[in-house]
C-alpha cells in the first residue's frame, strides 16, 4: 500500500509531468542539518550542454534577442525590419531549435550533458522548417496560404505542427500536450461531437495549414504577445537574478522585518514577492527563496506545514505582483488590446490585499504562539544592504518610470536591462566575468525556449476555437445555464479555472479560459479587465490548493512535511485569494476602475475587511488579543470572519443592500464578536 504522502507525490508528478521531473522528497534530517538542500538543479528538466552546441545555443539566443531589439526599436539593421509573420516565424524557429537541445525526450535525460543525435536532427528541422516560412512569409500573406496552401507549404505545416507538439510535451508536460493535441485536431471532427461543443468542420490538411499559416492560431495572440512584450521582460528578469538581484531583495527583506515577531515568515513574503514578480514561476520561486526562508522559519518556531505553506503562498502571490507579473499579464494585454501598464496598475491593489492578508495571518500566528524574530546576527544592516544593492531599486525605478510616464512598456525592460548591466559591470564586486555573461545568456535562452514551446502549443487551442466558431457557442451555452444570476456564472467560472489550473501552466490555463469563459462573463455585463484578472487569479489558486497544490508540495519537500498538510496550511494562509477575485469582479473600483471617490471608498473598507478575515482565521486580533479554543470562541471568530467579508463585499443588488448598509451590518457583527469574546474571557477568568 502507498502511504498518503507517496500517493499525493505521485498524483502531483502525474499532473505536472515535465514541471517537476526528478523532484526529490527530502527528509527532515537532511533539511535541518543543511547536508542536503534542494536547489533548482533538483527540479530542472533541462540538460547542461557543452562544447560546440553550447556556443551555438549562446549565439542563437543572442541573435534572437538582437532580432527582437531590431524589430521593436525599428532600428532597421541590415536595411529592413521583418514583416510581423516573418519575425514570429524566426523567433519560433530559433527557440524551438534550442528547446530540443536543452529539454530531453524524458525527465531521465536531464541528467545527461550529451545531446543525442535525434535531438540535433529535430533542432535542425525546426530551424529549416521555420526558415522556409520566413522566406515565403510575404508570399503567404499576399496569396492567402492559410486557406489555399501549396503542397510544399502543406507538408512543412504538418512537420511544424509535429515539432510544436513534441516541444510542448517536453516543456509543458503530458497533460497540456494531450489537451493541445486533441484541440489541434478538433476542427477535423468538430461536426461529429455533441451539441454544445460542435462546430464547423475542416479537412485535416486545411486545419493544420490554418494552425501554422494563419494569424489566429500558433502565431496568433500568444506568440504576438511574446514577440512584442514578453522577450524584454524575460531578459530583464534573468539579468536581475544573475547579477544578484535575488540576494539583494532577500537581504532587504531581512533587514526590514527580520527581527519582528515571525520575522522569518515576513521575510519570505517580501523576498518571494520580489522574486516571483521577476521570474513568473511559482516552483522556481519556492526553490530559490524557500531553501533560505523555510529553515529560518523552522528555527524561529514555525511548524513544518506552516513554514511550507507560507513559502508556497508568498511565491504564488509573486506572480500576481506588478511590475513584472510573469508572462500571463502580457498575453492579457494582447487579448484586451490595452497597454500592459494598465494591467499592472489594476493588479496592484488586489495583490496588495493578498499580501496584506498573508502578513496579518503570519503576525497573528506568531503572536498567538509567542514566537520571536531572527537574532541580530542573522539580520544584515539596512544601510549596508542599500549600499551594496541600490542599483537594483534604481533600475526598477527606471523600468516603472519608462512604462508609466513614457508609456513604453515594450521598450522599458530593454532600457532597464542595459542600465543594470552597465552599472553592474562598473563595480568590481558585482562585475560578471565572461563565464557569468555566458550563464546569463544561457538562462535567457532556456527561459525563452521553454516559453515559446508552450505558447506555440497553446496557440493551437486558440486556432481550433477560431476555425470552428466554438467559442461563441460555448459563451451562449454558459449564459443560458447561468440565467440572470451573475454569482452563479462567477462560481462556474471559478471552478472551471481551478480545474484547468491543476493540469496546465498559468499562461496556458489563462489563454484557454480567455477564449472560452471570459466572453461569457463579459457579456453578462462585467468589467472586461476585472474578468480577465478573475480567471488569472483562479487559475493560480491550484498552486496552493490540494489535491494538486504544486507550490505547496514543492515547499513541503524542503520543510520535510507531508504535502497535504502543507497544502492545507497554504489554503488557510492564502484564504484571501479565494475571495478577492469575486470582490473586484463585482466592484471594479477595487482594481482602480472607477472614480477617485469610489476607489478610496472601497480601499477604506477592503483593507480592514482583509485584516478581520486574516485575524479570524488565526484566532488573534491585533490590539485585542487571542480568541479561545472552545466552541464559543469559534462562533465569535466566525462572526469576525463574516464581518470582514461583508466589509469588502460590494453590495447585494439582489437583496437591495448597498455597500454602506453592508458595512453597517459588518461593523455590528464585528462589535458583537468582540463583546461576546470579552464576556467569554471574563467568565473563564472568574
Amino acid at each position: 500500500m502507498l502511504s498518503g504522502r507517496r500517493f499525493f507525490r505521485y498524483v502531483s508528478e502525474f499532473f505536472h509531468a515535465g514541471w517537476v521531473q526528478g523532484f526529490p522528497i527530502m527528509t527532515s534530517a537532511e533539511n535541518e542539518t543543511g547536508n542536503r538542500a534542494p536547489s533548482m538543479t533538483d527540479v530542472v528538466k533541462y540538460r547542461t550542454i557543452e562544447g560546440p552546441l553550447r556556443a551555438f545555443f549562446v549565439v542563437m539566443t543572442l541573435a534572437a534577442v538582437l532580432l527582437s531589439i531590431n524589430q521593436l526599436f525599428n532600428l532597421q539593421l541590415l536595411g529592413y525590419v521583418l514583416l510581423d509573420n516573418r519575425y514570429l516565424y524566426a523567433l519560433a524557429g530559433i527557440f524551438l531549435s534550442l528547446s530540443y537541445l536543452v529539454f530531453p525526450l524524458t525527465g531521465k535525460g536531464a541528467a545527461a550533458g550529451t545531446v543525442p543525435w535525434y535531438d540535433i536532427v529535430l533542432s535542425a528541422a525546426s530551424l529549416g522548417v521555420a526558415g522556409y516560412f520566413v522566406w515565403t512569409g510575404e508570399q503567404a500573406l499576399s496569396s492567402g496560404w492559410e486557406y489555399a496552401a501549396p503542397q510544399t507549404a502543406m507538408i512543412l505545416s504538418f512537420m511544424f505542427w509535429g515539432l510544436i507538439l513534441e516541444a510542448t510535451r517536453r516543456t509543458g508536460g503530458l497533460i497540456i500536450f494531450a489537451i493541445v493535441l486533441v484541440f489541434s485536431l478538433y476542427p477535423a471532427f468538430a461536426d461529429k461531437v455533441p451539441g454544445p461543443i460542435s462546430g464547423f468542420p475542416l479537412p485535416l490538411e486545411d486545419a493544420i495549414a490554418f494552425h501554422i499559416l494563419s494569424s489566429e492560431s500558433s502565431f496568433g495572440i500568444p506568440m504576438r504577445a511574446f514577440g512584442e512584450l514578453v522577450v524584454g521582460f524575460i531578459v530583464f528578469g534573468a539579468a536581475l537574478q544573475q547579477t544578484g538581484g535575488g540576494r539583494f531583495f532577500n537581504d532587504l527583506a531581512l533587514s526590514l522585518v527580520g527581527r519582528f515577531r515571525g520575522g522569518a515568515a515576513k521575510v519570505a513574503i517580501f523576498a518571494s514577492g520580489f522574486m516571483g514578480s521577476m521570474s513568473g514561476s511559482v516552483i522556481s520561486n519556492v526553490l530559490t527563496t524557500g531553501v533560505v526562508s523555510i529553515p529560518a522559519m523552522r528555527r524561529t518556531g514555525f511548524s513544518r506545514p506552516y513554514a511550507a505553506g507560507t513559502e508556497a503562498c508568498a511565491s504564488t502571490g509573486g506572480v500576481l505582483m506588478p511590475p513584472v507579473m510573469g508572462t500571463t499579464a502580457f498575453v492579457m494585454a494582447s487579448f484586451l488590446g490595452i497597454p500592459y501598464i494598465e494591467i499592472a496598475m489594476a493588479a496592484a491593489l488586489p495583490s496588495m490585499l493578498y499580501y496584506f492578508g498573508l502578513f496579518v495571518q503570519l503576525d497573528s500566528y506568531a503572536a498567538r504562539r509567542g514566537l520571536k524574530g531572527l537574532e541580530r546576527a542573522e539580520v544584515p544592516s539596512l544601510r549596508e544592504t542599500f549600499r551594496e544593492g541600490w542599483q537594483y531599486l534604481f533600475v526598477f525605478g527606471v523600468l516603472i518610470f519608462v512604462m508609466v510616464v513614457f508609456r513604453q512598456e515594450t521598450l522599458a525592460p530593454f532600457y532597464a536591462t542595459a542600465l543594470l548591466l552597465v552599472i553592474n559591470q562598473a563595480f568590481p564586486r558585482t562585475r560578471l566575468s565572461l563565464q557569468g555573461m555566458t550563464n546569463l545568456v544561457l538562462a535567457i535562452g532556456r527561459a525563452l525556449a521553454e516559453l515559446v514551446a508552450v505558447l506555440l502549443g497553446v496557440g493551437l487551442i486558440v486556432g481550433a476555437f477560431s476555425a470552428t466558431g466554438l467559442a461563441g457557442t460555448l459563451v451562449n451555452d454558459l449564459l443560458f445555464i447561468a440565467g440572470d444570476a451573475t454569482i452563479v456564472l462567477l462560481v462556474m467560472g471559478a471552478i472551471t479555472s481551478f480545474i484547468f489550473g491543476m493540469g496546465m501552466t498559468v499562461t496556458a490555463c489563462y489563454i484557454f479560459l480567455a477564449i472560452v469563459l471570459a466572453p461569457a462573463l463579459t457579456q453578462a455585463g462585467l468589467n472586461p479587465l476585472a474578468v480577465h484578472l478573475f480567471i488569472m487569479y483562479w487559475g493560480m489558486v491550484s498552486f496552493i490548493t490540494p489535491p494538486v497544490a504544486l507550490g505547496a508540495f514543492a515547499a513541503a519537500t524542503i520543510a520535510g512535511t507531508g504535502p497535504i498538510k502543507a497544502g492545507i496550511a497554504a489554503m488557510r494562509l492564502g484564504s484571501v485569494i479565494y475571495f478577492v477575485p469575486f470582490f473586484f469582479v463585482l466592484n471594479p473600483a477595487l482594481i482602480g476602475q472607477g472614480t477617485t471617490a469610489e476607489v478610496l471608498l472601497v480601499l477604506g473598507t477592503a483593507f480592514p475587511g482583509v485584516w478581520l478575515i486574516a485575524s479570524a482565521t488565526q484566532g488573534y486580533l491585533a490590539f485585542f488579543g487571542s480568541f479561545g479554543d472552545g466552541w464559543a470562541s469559534l462562533v465569535n471568530r466566525a462572526l469576525l470572519f463574516v464581518g470582514g467579508i461583508l466589509l469588502i463585499f460590494p453590495g447585494f443588488e439582489e437583496f437591495h443592500l448597498s455597500q454602506i448598509e453592508l458595512t453597517a451590518i459588518a461593523l455590528a457583527m464585528v462589535g458583537g464578536s468582540l463583546l461576546l469574546e470579552t464576556g467569554r474571557r471574563k467568565m473563564a477568568a472568574a
